[in-house]
């Protein structure tokens, strides 16, 4: 009888395998990062579970591409941000307080640069980019509906119910504009009338909950992610439908923010100023000051800035300027300013090319999370400028969610299922998957 020889481990399976687990350890930072376990579980407060699962995710990914055959392409926006993270580690040994900005550089900023690297280098499949999306999107809608029913106090304003990236009100709003176009994908995207329904009522209590924030970022950020929404999916959509409803739902919004204590004069103190018997009277002229500061700093400090992390204390206020582009180039020069616009031009740029594929026309969710991507990295770009973001992670979810949606759509469109109940449109789809790598089907 011939004597079986033990099969030696096929070198796909393997790096499947640690592609599995990368992008699980992935998901598991993604839900501990919106959900906050920590903050309402006792005994987790002290276990870095983020910390755990980024660095099991980025393990795994290293594991991969060492087995990996062939040249690795980088995405452009994954270079530019590795400059800017450079960049920043340079201005440290320049900066006014050297401690502060190591800890900036080193243990807040390293988690944006292993994020964006593992969504775009991790996810392989649809499948497993609207999973990710989900969590956060879903995240967040829920925590703003937990909020408004419980309504945590921060001066009188709406905060997040776990505190953490939802502790401030601002901070909170802006997260809550960001995701509101995701969660309208998700309801698009949704077959039958519970999912719908669902989605729906996150969608009307993340609305309140940007109003009962009093935030006037917030407030911005969330019109423009309508507007924009009411362009990709109600008019380039065809869904006459969902304008005319959101003509009703922003005729229904207004009414509340009129009926909504100190909410009239916090918005109208964006064009006067200070109002008499507003909520926060002074906030505006402090951060007109703040503004002014920091623009003032960029302009004697315009190659590495005063330091990372370090305008609060150079200020001497002990508060960030509220508006990311003009801090950030305070803190570390214009150089850091160009290189992180840039990296968000190219999200738009992954966006406009993904809208050129024919992967863009066959498939119906890869319309809609285009649309809804495009929706939130506007709402992010005006919120941005009215509070001071650039070390926080969201920004840099949203511009990987692009980079994945890129290479899918674009490099590997086989991966984007079409919808179901259309008929193609360009092409043979056999003819399309033929010409994915065979380790991606």
């Amino acid at each position: 009888m011939a004597t079986l020889a033990p099969a030696a481990q096929n070198p796909i399976t393997g790096e499947k395998q640690r592609g599995t687990l990368a992008y699980r350890a992935l998901l598991v930072f993604s839900f501990v990062y919106y959900t906050r376990p920590a903050d309402v579980i006792p005994g987790l407060a002290p276990i870095p579970i983020e910390k755990i699962f980024g660095g099991l995710a980025l393990i795994a990914l290293f594991a991969g591409l060492a087995g990996r055959r062939g040249k690795l392409k980088i995405a452009l926006e994954i270079k530019v941000l590795l400059l800017l993270f450079a960049h920043l580690c340079l201005a440290i040994p320049f900066a006014y307080w050297r401690g502060g900005a190591f800890s900036t550089v080193f243990e807040r900023f390293p988690k944006n640069v292993i994020l964006v690297l593992l969504v775009a280098l991790i996810v392989e499949t649809f499948a497993q980019l609207r999973t990710l999306i989900f969590v956060q999107a879903a995240a967040v809608a829920v925590m703003t509906c937990i909020s408004v029913i419980i309504h945590p106090n921060y001066a009188g304003r709406l905060s997040g119910a776990l505190g953490g990236i939802f502790g401030n009100p601002n901070d909170f709003a802006i997260n809550i504009a960001i995701n509101w176009p995701l969660c309208l994908a998700f309801l698009l995207a949704a077959r039958g009338a519970v999912k719908k329904g669902v989605w729906a009522v996150g969608l009307i209590g993340m609305l309140y909950g940007v109003i009962a924030t009093y935030s006037r970022a917030g407030s911005m950020a969330i019109a423009l992610s309508m507007l924009v929404c009411v362009w990709e999916f109600g008019i380039r959509g065809r869904r006459i439908q969902l304008v005319a409803l959101a003509g009703i739902l922003a005729v229904l919004a207004t009414g509340v923010a009129l009926s909504t204590p100190h909410y009239t004069e916090r918005m109208m103190s964006i064009i006067s100023g200070n109002v008499e018997g507003s909520l926060d009277r002074g906030s505006w002229e402090a951060r007109r000051q703040l503004l002014l500061q920091s623009i003032n700093l960029s302009i004697h400090h315009p190659l590495l800035g005063i330091g990372p992390g370090n305008f609060p204390a150079f200020s001497e206020s002990w508060q960030v300027s509220h508006n990311t582009y003009t801090e950030l180039s305070a803190e570390a020069g214009f150089p850091a300013l160009i290189l992180f616009l840039l990296f968000l031009a190219l999200a738009f740029r992954n966006l406009r090319v993904i809208r050129k594929g024919r992967a863009y026309v066959e498939s119906e969710e890869a319309r809609l999370f285009a649309g809804g991507m495009w929706a939130s990295l506007a709402a992010y770009l005006v919120g941005a400028a009215f509070t001071s973001t650039e070390y926080n992670l969201f920004p840099y979810f949203m511009v990987a969610y692009t980079s994945a949606l890129y290479r899918l759509t674009v490099l590997t469109p086989g991966t984007v299922p079409p919808h179901d109940d259309k008929p193609m449109l360009i092409g043979d789809r056999n003819e399309w998957i033929n010409r994915v790598p065979s380790n991606l089907i």
